[in-house]
């Protein structure tokens, strides 16, 4: 008898945790500026819970389509060629706060760069499931993944969206290296690229004002490390159990971008060091029961696949909390489920919807 087909009931839940606490704290961040700019306190309220409700019927749906029919060279390529399009077609549009990163797609803004690093995802598994017996042989395996990564990334940039880049290229490293790269392969990789991101961060005006407010924020506390000044403050005050939902302070106009780059910040200050924790776990339980996912896989592009997406949402989790933190220079990221935006919360959950798939396959047990 057919073994009946179960998914990863608790990175469903983690997954589900996150977005509902999505809808509460951007409510919570935003209704006050949302009032005072656009006289709707409930606006971004509910666009949150248009893309939470699609986002997670996507999720429902994807998780029940076989995650083998994404190795198909038809999907990748076409994938592949739309997010080219979209990321050329996103320097046309309109900038928002110096950058072009959306554009309007029947009166919803699409952000291609989130799609960019599923495809170069499915693109790096299928090929790696391929050539992973020849993982050292750098022209037959590495080059493939080398030149789209770096096409992707060159038109990301472009916009421009440096954290997004890295986020991209950190993807590809750790599927590679899960491939069985030799390390002294990656530490070359790593030293070659220094000297590249020096340029790259002090070669850019406001990157290198960004890294310099983040190495001391007081030397402009009123302009770049305004920033993370505010952002300290309102980690700081939340103490151990926080002011209480709605009670925040930092969000009143102190704390820039506090529903979508900065929620980490507002959920610290009202729900204390509890409810940042309680965020931080969420993020754990799912890196690590995606990582279970790839070693329980019953293929290697399953494995793969799940290393790819585990690693997708780890990263951007990892990239936000440390800029709120202070812990790394300020960059765009949004925290995956929780902030504010449309496109990045429903790639996400499409991720998860996939990933939810490749565990119905695995190995039961362990």
């Amino acid at each position: 008898m057919a073994r009946k087909l179960k998914s990863d009931r608790v990175l469903f839940l983690a997954t589900i945790l996150l977005v509902g606490l999505s809808i509460v704290m951007v409510y919570s961040a935003s209704a006050v500026m949302a009032f005072e700019r656009y006289q709707r306190p409930y606006l971004f309220l509910i666009k949150q819970g248009m893309w939470a409700a699609l986002g997670v019927a996507v999720l429902g749906i994807v998780m029940r389509v076989d995650y083998r029919n994404y190795k198909e060279p038809v999907f990748i390529w076409s994938s592949l060629a739309f997010v080219a399009l979209g990321l050329l077609a996103v320097l046309f549009s309109p900038p928002v706060n110096g950058a072009r990163r959306w554009f309007g797609l029947g009166g919803i803004g699409v952000q291609p760069s989130e799609l960019a690093k599923l495809s170069a995802i499915f693109f790096i598994a299928a090929l790696l499931e391929r050539r992973m017996h020849r993982i050292d042989d750098v022209w037959y395996s590495l080059l493939p993944i080398g030149v789209v990564v770096v096409a992707l990334m060159g038109l990301i940039m472009l916009e421009p969206d440096f954290g997004t880049s890295v986020s991209l290229m950190l993807i590809a490293a750790v599927m590679i290296f899960g491939a069985g790269l030799n390390y002294r392969y990656i530490l070359g990789a790593v030293l070659a690229a220094l000297p590249v991101i020096y340029v790259v961060v002090m070669g850019s005006p406001y990157r290198r004002r960004r890294t310099l407010a983040f190495l001391n924020p007081w030397d402009d506390p009123l302009g770049d490390g305004f920033q993370i000044i505010q952002s300290l403050i309102a980690v700081g005050t939340g103490g151990v159990w926080g002011k209480g939902l709605m009670n925040g302070v930092q969000k009143l106009f102190y704390l820039p971008e506090a529903h979508t780059d900065f929620i980490y910040s507002v959920i610290s200050e009202e729900l204390g060091l509890v409810g940042a924790t309680a965020v931080l776990l969420c993020f754990c339980v799912i890196t690590w029961r995606g990582l279970r996912v790839a070693l329980l896989a019953p293929d290697s592009f399953g494995a793969f696949l799940a290393l790819g997406l585990t690693t997708m949402v780890a990263v951007q989790a990892f990239e936000n909390i440390s800029v709120v933190l202070g812990l790394m220079p300020t960059k765009g990221i949004p925290l995956p489920f929780v902030s504010a935006g449309g496109s990045s919360l429903l790639i996400n959950l499409l991720g998860m919807g996939i990933l939810l798939n490749v565990s119905q396959h695995g190995s039961p047990g362990a």
